[in-house]
């Protein structure tokens, strides 16, 4: 599990019997609780914003300007666009109290407005836009325990349904829509440490079924959709609660996970993303002995190896958020920065170019966040919601919204 200081102080009265393990975390130990990692990739949008210059006639790019601000505060949310180019935000936590409640982001009006609740107050579950349009709620954690229940969001509706459920409980799990339309769901499986346990969702069935078992056990891991279809999961901390460098491919054809090269570094916590050339941007996340990491390596598939890349401008230990954005750039926003064990909330931003290998300081989000959420639009510019702040030194939940363009 994660050993970030700061969030462990929010998710205390979220889920008490789950932080209690990773207590005894923290860097330089050998265990610890979950963390939000790359699940269920989600994007977003909301509506662009043109920044005066000093004559008033210039317009900055690469700027944060807010929008509206959802109704109620959310950490651990989803949010998802939608083939109306709306965005779906749904569950999280809210002053220590799990939320079923969920809302549109409209880009042209800059406004989010209520939309039907889901069955099941949810944190930590994972969201995936399927083929039919409709939207895969998955698992995540209630104020009892951890949920194996799902749900669709249809948009039609507006209306979350129930539909078959997981073979096991899951929290910050990972959801990877495959190329044939099914869903992987990989990691996780008791709340209490990791799993090595993997299943898929058949959107024609409605049904969950098991499918072969990672090779190692994970959690805090990623899992990262590849040109040629496979799924690569990198990294997060093993069953006994060490942190694991060690790669893997998930072939759908075959059903089954294969090994593969390994990261240079052990990390969990950390960001995968894909890049237009084909290779996975790994960056940031914890590790046992160096604490928070800004280092951050590239998985090549055609070669099956990881190889270093230039480093971060800051160490991100989790919570960080990346989108790879219409230009080819990769835009990393906030999370907990810091030496050790997650860090405190940030609203730095930089961005990493693939041709030069190299990340680049832009300018800062208007508020601190980490376990926030960060969605391409479908006008270009991405919607940060929600998430952990700080407020005079104490950590606060986000209720505020804004964009980047």
């Amino acid at each position: 599990m994660s050993s970030r200081v700061y969030s462990v102080f929010v998710k205390l009265n979220v889920l008490s019997v789950f932080v209690v393990a990773s207590g005894v975390g923290g860097c330089g130990s050998g265990s610890g609780g979950t963390a939000a990692t790359g699940g269920a990739t989600s994007s977003t949008g909301g509506t662009t914003g043109t920044t005066g210059g000093t004559t008033g006639t210039t317009v900055l790019q690469g700027v944060f300007a807010a929008t509206g601000s959802m109704s109620v505060a959310r950490v651990g949310h989803t949010a998802t666009l939608l083939g109306n180019g709306t965005v779906l935000v749904a569950g999280g936590t809210n002053t220590n109290s799990q939320i079923a409640s969920a809302e549109l982001y409209d880009p042209l009006a800059g406004t989010f407005a209520a939309t039907g609740s889901m069955s099941v107050a949810r944190v930590d579950h994972t969201a995936t836009l399927l083929g039919n349009g409709k939207v895969l709620i998955a698992g995540g954690a209630d104020s009892i325990g951890v949920l194996a229940s799902a749900e669709l969001y249809d948009p039609d509706a507006g209306t979350f349904t129930p539909t078959g459920s997981m073979t096991l409980g899951r929290f910050e799990h990972t959801a990877t829509l495959l190329p044939g339309g099914q869903v992987l769901i990989t990691g996780v499986g008791d709340g209490i440490g990791a799993s090595a346990s993997a299943e898929l969702y058949d959107p024609l069935a409605g049904t969950f079924a098991a499918t072969g078992n990672m090779i190692v056990a994970r959690e805090g891991h990623t899992a990262t959709l590849l040109g040629n279809g496979n799924v690569l999961i990198a990294g997060g901390q093993d069953s006994t609660g060490n942190w694991v460098a060690s790669g893997e491919l998930y072939d759908p054809a075959a059903g089954r996970f294969t090994a593969t090269g390994s990261m240079i570094t052990p990390r969990e916590g950390h960001i995968a993303a894909s890049l237009p050339n084909g290779k996975v941007l790994i960056a940031g996340g914890s590790e046992r002995d160096s604490g928070n990491l800004a280092s951050a390596e590239l998985y090549d598939p055609a070669a099956g190896t990881f190889t270093a890349t230039g480093d971060m401008t800051k160490k991100r230990g989790g919570g960080h958020r990346a989108t790879l954005l219409g230009n080819g750039k990769l835009l990393i926003v906030g999370g907990g920065v810091g030496v050790c064990c997650g860090g405190y909330p940030d609203a730095s931003a930089e961005l990493y170019d693939q041709s030069a290998g190299t990340f680049t300081a832009t300018f800062s989000m208007t508020a601190a966040r980490m376990d926030h959420t960060a969605t391409l639009l479908g006008n270009g510019t991405v919607l940060i919601s929600g998430g952990t702040g700080r407020a005079g030194g104490e950590p606060v939940d986000l209720a505020s919204a804004e964009l980047y363009q």
